[in-house]
């Protein structure tokens, strides 16, 4: 019996001691923090996973064998709001062999290129085909700055697509994403009062060349729709035209300034967070600690960082399409 009470007396202090309590917490690995998206009310991961790099990796059809374990990691390490397209190569592919073990995990957001809901459907169907689902969580329509935002908004335009599909319940939420024309957004979440989500392009060198900051957070904020960031580093050198190519670099933007850019996008009233996608596997362990220790900046210590920005617009331009 005193046997018995002494071992559980020692087990009982070896739980409770404050330095072995220490060592534990030490080597806990931390969780990314979530914040609520806007309206739809959903607590997401404030590190989202973006799918088009991995999925355009050596062309546009790279071996799903290659994405998967990428992909997988992602997700088992609190990147749950994962982000794909269907032109984003072979990413829908992969993420279907993902999905199959991780799909209640998951926050799954695809989007449709189209501006018309012929285009929309077809392109919407071949995504739920390719990852292998019947429903998404938020389904965008794709670069909203190249749009015709008069046919998109039209009787027969993809915008009453996405709402039948949220009325059919085949996505839950819709959105925008986009990297210029910052006045097509405005358009849409003012006249429909129906977007739930928008991504767009912010960072500390694109508020000076497209300023989504201040010509479309207002408006969502005052909706309250939810915002999520993406070209956090920049995006890649030349725009649209270089996705494919074979490039180890996630961006245009040196490392020494993607703390910095993190610290950013945390600093953004009405922002829940970044969706940034990586090339490795190393690469998203590097983007994940960068979420966890970079802190938002001070009101004074960002406008400073966004006079900085201005050394490399000019360089940079209107790289993702027009800004009017």
């Amino acid at each position: 019996m005193r046997g018995g009470v002494a071992a559980a007396a020692a087990s009982a202090w070896a739980w409770t001691s404050p330095r072995a309590a220490l060592r534990a917490e030490e080597k806990a690995p931390r969780e990314i923090p979530r914040a609520v998206l806007g309206k739809t009310g959903e607590k997401v991961p404030i590190l989202a996973l973006g799918t088009a790099c991995l999925g355009h990796k050596n062309g546009n059809r790279p071996d799903p064998n290659e994405l998967i374990p990428v992909f997988s990691e992602a997700i088992d390490s609190g990147l749950t709001y994962v982000d794909t397209a269907r032109i984003y190569g072979g990413a829908e592919a992969a993420l279907k062999e993902v999905l199959k073990t991780r799909r209640g995990k998951v926050f799954l957001a695809t989007k449709v290129w189209a501006n018309t809901a012929e285009d929309a459907e077809k392109s919407f169907s071949e995504s739920l085909k390719s990852l292998g689902v019947d429903a998404v969580d938020l389904l965008h329509l794709h670069s909203t700055g190249d749009k015709n935002i008069g046919e998109v908004l039209g009787e027969k335009g993809s915008w009453s697509f996405l709402q039948k599909m949220k009325k059919e319940g085949k996505t839950r939420f819709v959105g925008l994403t986009g990297h210029s024309r910052p006045a097509n957004f405005v358009r849409i979440i003012e006249e429909t009062k129906q977007v739930d989500v928008v991504m767009i392009a912010m960072n500390f060198v694109d508020y000076h060349v497209y300023g989504f900051e201040e010509k479309v957070l207002p408006v969502a904020r005052k909706h309250d729709v939810g915002v999520l960031c993406m070209k956090v580093f920049g995006g890649i050198q030349g725009g649209f035209k270089n996705y494919g190519a074979k490039t180890p670099f996630p961006s245009q933007m040196k490392s020494e300034f993607h703390r910095e850019a993190v610290r950013y996008a945390k600093s953004l009233e009405g922002v829940t967070g970044m969706v940034i996608g990586v090339h490795t596997a190393e690469q998203l362990r590097q983007n994940i600690q960068l979420v966890l220790e970079a802190r938002p900046f001070s009101k004074e210590e960002l406008a400073k960082f966004r006079e900085r920005g201005k050394e490399f617009a000019g360089d940079w331009g209107p790289r993702f399409g027009p800004v009017a």
